[in-house]
């Protein structure tokens, strides 16, 4: 007998109820958390045609093959349903106004933050919030169309970096095979969406390789200026779909990417990690995340400075543990 997570019951118990559903995800938004957000949208459009369900947030124009995102009026609905996907903390939801809403379920693969409904599936295990997406389709009456599946598998493989993470699990495999099996999409034929790229992306992945700065004790990273970013005709997500890249630099334990967002006057930093924890040194600067991925948003450029000092004091109390 199959033993189904009761967690997964109350959320599906919860979609069957509400005939108005707004499903969010955080800011500055990865593939994961796009295509979460649209293939719930989509099934239970699919599985409830009669039930109004909005996707939310700032588009993103390179992620426009996942399907288009929906504007609402907040203030028309009817005692909606909040769905948070993919976001641990509340200022972090992108394109919603939690008072507008009588119920929320947050549905994550982060570590806890905050608390924000009365229904919370967090899944530290999961690779992906596709992952978790996937399974409560699965595991309820949840219809899989093609699309949604397609989204499904490629937010998967594109927060496990092809399964490449530490986060994949045996657990991660069955779900995706249950996935392809049920719905028998051509999954060869998606890679192109996540993995190809023009010439100018290539040139600035070399010009990034060859203007990473390597501490003795192990920690990466590389300053990317807005000259920088017109010179090679890249935007500044480009070096955030990158990171990923260089996981396997011997020397490297830790390493981040700084970009500046000039209309916004924000610093971004995309942080990444083979070994020491950085989610407790992000968190210390505003940010957050994974232990092993994280990032920071500020518009204080001293606490670049103080966040890569500390980041380098981590991997040096991290090679310790290696010496030994």
């Amino acid at each position: 007998m199959v033993v189904i997570n009761p967690i997964i019951k109350q959320i599906y118990k919860k979609i069957k109820k509400y005939d108005e559903i707004v499903i969010a995800r955080h800011v500055g938004p990865d593939p994961d958390a796009v295509a979460s957000q649209i293939a719930l949208r989509d099934c239970i459009e699919q599985t409830f045609p009669n039930k109004k369900v909005y996707a939310v947030g700032k588009a993103v124009s390179r992620f426009k093959y996942f399907g288009s995102l929906d504007k609402v009026e907040e203030e028309t609905l009817h005692s909606p349903l909040l769905i948070a996907l993919d976001v641990p903390n509340l200022h972090r939801i992108d394109g919603v106004d939690l008072t507008f809403y009588k119920e929320i379920v947050k549905i994550d693969h982060h570590p806890f933050e905050d608390k924000m409904g009365t229904v919370e599936w967090i899944d530290t295990n999961a690779s992906s919030t596709c992952q978790l997406i996937a399974e409560l389709i699965l595991k309820t009456k949840l219809e899989l169309p093609k699309r949604v599946a397609e989204n499904l598998f490629l937010g998967i493989v594109s927060d496990s970096d092809r399964f490449l993470l530490s986060y994949t699990t045996i657990h991660t495999f069955k779900i995706v095979t249950e996935l392809l099996e049920k719905s028998n999409i051509n999954f060869q034929e998606l890679y192109p969406y996540l993995y190809e790229r023009p010439l100018c992306e290539i040139k600035f992945h070399g010009y990034l390789s060859q203007h990473l700065t390597v501490s003795e004790n192990g920690f990466a990273y590389v300053k990317i200026t807005p000259d920088v970013i017109k010179k090679y005709n890249v935007d500044t997500a480009t070096a955030s779909n990158m990171i990923n890249d260089f996981n396997f630099i011997k020397e490297v334990h830790a390493w981040a990417f700084i970009t500046c967002d000039e209309n916004n006057q924000l610093y971004k930093v995309n942080i990444r990690s083979r070994g020491p924890i950085i989610n407790e040194v992000a968190a210390k600067y505003g940010g957050g995340g994974h232990k092993f991925a994280s990032g920071v948003r500020t518009k204080s450029e001293k606490d670049i400075d103080k966040l890569l000092t500390d980041l380098d004091k981590v991997c040096f109390e991290y090679k310790k543990t290696l010496d030994i």
